[in-house]
């Protein structure tokens, strides 16, 4: 019997929970991961320019502190998925948001700037894990009726934590009397930015045991009664619960585990359709995006402004992010993969190029000149939506329904490498490089931004409406 007709059998394809505002509790739970992924990705823009004032350290020292939990997020993605299969889904959300809270108290409380480097690390590492461990749990405990609705909910969170970090900062900095090394409770401002994270790590940690483990978890480790019980749960008691676990228990067996090699093939190194997953995260990140969410306060005070209106642009950005996230979740199963790439690297292109003509202006009293000022700021909302709707979304869409099935783990886990790598360099670089020339900068950034184009037009292939058998 093919895996097809099993779901037909065990109803599956057409189950409908009996609870299903229960169901959307499960997935928003999860998705708090990815709230903390966003929100610490994020709350290190408010104390950037505390952090140079309080340890008196260069650019390129700045720049490594700031980047350096993007090396735990690259080691805790890599190992989320093992730790998950041995100990469990919900286990592995619960040292997550452990180690976020550790993170969160450290960074809040640091003796130095080496062990608030450390710090920086712990919460990479939970980022990591989160980004992995999320979508994974969410997509196994949906109905497959609502999973691309439900798994929507990683993404939106992502966006949610980055604006709630952004609003966050701009309130504690106003409380502060506008001074990020202000007082408040004791403790310097941007400390109190960096230790707010406790509440919502520690409300994962607790919603963690109000949802129940994935039961693709539990029939792997011979809990089928369980499996059962949460399957009645979550998609109802119209299926065939034992068809059903029979059909899940059927699908692990017949799958391929890829391997690094099989990745391996063609002239260089990599089968093409690997470069094509790799090329398409280094120019997510090549364009710059993650300076607005990093650097996003430094930039506008480096133009000369006030550093409570800076946090505030630094929100709207955010709120920006979250409706071109909408749009993106909207259009992307209706216009296609391909074309809103297109249209967000297009737009990007219009964006960052007006951002390098503004910045190219000598400052005037220490500002931007008001034309130029206004150019910049307006350029960088269009910048930030275009790369929502688009480039923010599809690319993660294409990898994870481009490859084909036997290499889609290990090509997967390759390119969201690589775009940790690419992701580390721009957020490493930015600082040195704004130091030196602010709109050259910018300009590389528009570069690749055009590059994007004929990369998507020559080597990326429309995958909407495809089954993930056809890929490859």
């Amino acid at each position: 019997m093919t895996s097809t007709e099993q779901a037909s059998k065990s109803g599956a394809q057409a189950a409908h929970p009996d609870h299903l505002g229960h169901v959307i509790f499960i997935a928003a739970a999860a998705a708090m991961g990815g709230f903390l992924f966003g929100y610490d990705s994020s709350v290190i823009n408010g104390a950037v320019e505390a952090i140079r004032g309080r340890y008196d350290i260069g650019s390129a020292a700045l720049a490594q502190v700031i980047a350096i939990a993007l090396i735990g997020c690259a080691i805790g993605a890599a190992t989320a998925g093992r730790i998950a299969d041995r100990i469990g889904r919900i286990r592995c959300m619960q040292i997550s948001a452990v180690l976020f809270t550790i993170s969160a108290v450290g960074s809040a409380l640091p003796f130095a700037l080496y062990d608030l480097a450390f710090w920086r690390i712990v919460g990479g590492f939970a980022i990591g894990m989160a980004s992995v461990i999320g979508p994974a749990y969410i997509a196994e405990v949906a109905p497959p009726a609502y999973r691309g609705r439900l798994g929507s909910f990683q993404q939106a969170a992502i966006v949610i934590g980055i604006a709630v970090s952004q609003l966050v900062n701009w309130g504690l900095l106003n409380a502060a009397g506008g001074d990020q090394r202000g007082k408040l409770m004791g403790l310097e401002a941007w400390q109190v930015m960096l230790g707010v994270m406790v509440i919502p790590a520690v409300l994962y940690g607790l919603l963690s045991f109000a949802i129940p483990e994935s039961p693709r978890f539990l029939i792997s480790v011979g809990k089928h009664e369980r499996a059962r019980e949460i399957l009645e749960e979550v998609e109802g008691d119209r299926i065939d619960l034992d068809a059903r676990v029979a059909e899940i228990e059927n699908a692990m067996k017949s799958e391929h585990k890829s391997a690094f090699k099989d990745l391996l093939g063609g002239s260089f190194f990599f089968k093409p359709i690997v470069w094509v997953g790799i090329g398409l995260s280094v120019f997510q990140q090549f364009v710059g995006i993650n300076v607005a969410f990093y650097y996003s306060s430094t930039l506008w005070q480096s133009v000369g402004v006030d550093p409570t209106d800076s946090f505030l642009y630094s929100f709207t950005t955010s709120i920006i992010n979250i409706v071109g996230t909408v749009i993106a979740m909207i259009f992307v199963d209706r216009v296609g993969r391909r074309p809103l790439a297109l249209i967000g690297s297009v737009g990007m292109v219009l964006g960052l190029a007006l951002e390098a003509w503004a910045f190219s202006f000598d400052l005037v009293d220490g500002k931007l000149p008001a034309a130029q000022g206004w150019t910049a700021l307006i350029a960088a909302h269009v910048f930030v939506l275009f790369f929502a709707l688009s480039w923010g979304v599809v690319v993660w869409v294409f990898l994870g329904e481009m490859f084909p099935n036997r290499i889609r783990a290990a090509a997967l886990g390759v390119a969201a490498s690589a775009q940790w790598i690419a992701n580390w360099a721009i957020t490493a670089s930015f600082p040195s490089l704004a130091d030196w020339n602010l709109s050259a900068t910018y300009v590389i950034y528009t570069v690749f931004a055009a590059l994007s184009i004929p990369f998507v037009l020559k080597y990326v292939k429309e995958t909407k409406g495809k089954a993930l058998e056809e890929m490859g």
